[in-house]
């Protein structure tokens, strides 16, 4: 008898169809839970990380039998991809517990970490349990620049064994930078290294203020003018945005609403005390795990929330660019405490990103054809 024959399918073309298939369909495919606000870092420009000891944040964070609950209840929901982060999620004692039961569950995971904290039993277990993916991020390409912006000392060598202890075990690696003042000057270094281990590399120069109120990541943000030139600087960078201008161009299609994105309808964000929102940025309101279920929040809340519509007239309502801005409810809410007030850095990088690409003056020629 001959046995049964298994297509084999590309990642790619398996992922392309099943989100063509739920396309205007509401189903919480993909989801982040950030496992602890706690890290042994110091960061100078994170928008939650809390101190290792910080008794409040660890004694509000959700337990291992809350976390296992609401993995079970997404996955019965739709979920399909999950990304467990932080704060730095392998501060928890438990984490690899909880890891293991979502991979059991049959999860994609794909691990947010700053890599300092990986050990050989670590690794073992993530060898034996394959995540989908895990992002590292690089905080600059020398121990100085790298100690400078993480506030550790000895922090860079723990990072680089970390790293070392991944590819040795031929894991899912991908490595990332947040471009801030402070280490700018090394990003094509990183992008280099990188490079030479063989991993993609991203970077992102936008920086968004603390969920906690505080300004200081505002500090190390770099100019406009310089995020637009590591766009241009950055041919593939440069082709991306053309292709996705290309592709989200235009007008909001619903102008009306506050949302335009595409948070709340196929994906969501739970925080390390268990309130459910649309995405890490807008927090604010959010639903409490604690007190009701996944499913009435996924149902009955975050509709609610994309069915607001914006009070006042704004910009931002029947703006062009409003694609390449990245300009929403959350980001405003963060940088200025109203989630409908345009936050004025995201647009001067829209309409410099659009004349140094070619993208404003095309923009400008469709518009007086119509």
């Amino acid at each position: 008898m001959d046995g049964l024959h298994i297509p084999i399918t590309k990642y790619s073309e398996f992922s392309n169809r099943l989100l063509d298939k739920i396309a205007g369909v509401r189903i919480p495919i993909s989801g982040s839970i950030e496992v602890t606000a706690r890290c042994n870092m110091k960061c100078t420009h994170c928008y939650i990380n809390r101190p290792v000891d910080d008794w409040n944040a660890q004694n509000t964070e959700l337990g291992n039998g809350e976390l296992k609950h609401i993995i079970d209840e997404i996955i019965e929901q739709g979920c399909l991809w999950l990304l467990l982060t932080g704060g730095e999620p392998l501060i928890r004692h438990d984490f690899l517990d909880i890891y293991t039961h979502a991979k059991k569950k049959g999860l994609l995971i794909t691990l947010f970490t700053n890599g300092t904290m990986i050990t050989p039993f670590i690794v073992d277990h993530l060898a034996d349990w394959r995540p989908f993916s895990i992002e590292i991020t690089l905080y600059g390409r020398t121990k100085e620049t790298y100690e400078k912006v993480t506030g550790v000392s000895g922090s860079y060598e723990r990072c680089m064994r970390g790293i070392e202890l991944l590819l040795e075990h031929k894991l899912p690696l991908k490595l990332k930078t947040m471009v801030l003042t402070l280490n700018m000057h090394e990003v094509w270094d990183m992008k280099a290294y990188a490079e030479s281990l063989g991993v993609d590399f991203r970077f992102d120069p936008l920086l968004n203020m603390r969920v906690d109120g505080g300004r200081q990541p505002a500090e190390y943000r770099i100019a406009a003018e310089e995020v637009v030139s590591f766009d241009v600087a950055d041919e593939k960078r440069a082709i991306e945005w053309h292709k996705f201008n290309d592709k989200f161009s235009g007008s909001p299609l619903r102008p009306e609403y506050l949302y335009q994105c595409s948070a709340g309808a196929n994906t969501f964000h739970i925080d390390a005390s268990g309130r459910l929102s649309v995405c890490e940025m807008a927090r604010v309101p959010a639903y409490d795990l604690r007190k009701g279920t996944f499913p009435e929040g996924w149902q009955d809340f975050l509709p609610q929330m994309l069915a607001q519509r914006w009070s006042r007239e704004t910009p931002c309502k029947r703006c062009d660019l409003i694609s390449m801005c990245g300009q929403c409810p959350g980001w405003a809410l963060l940088e200025n405490g109203d989630r409908e007030a345009p936050a004025e850095y995201l647009c001067r990088i829209s309409h410099l990103r659009a004349e140094a690409l070619g993208i404003g003056n095309r923009l400008r020629r469709e518009s007086d054809d119509r």
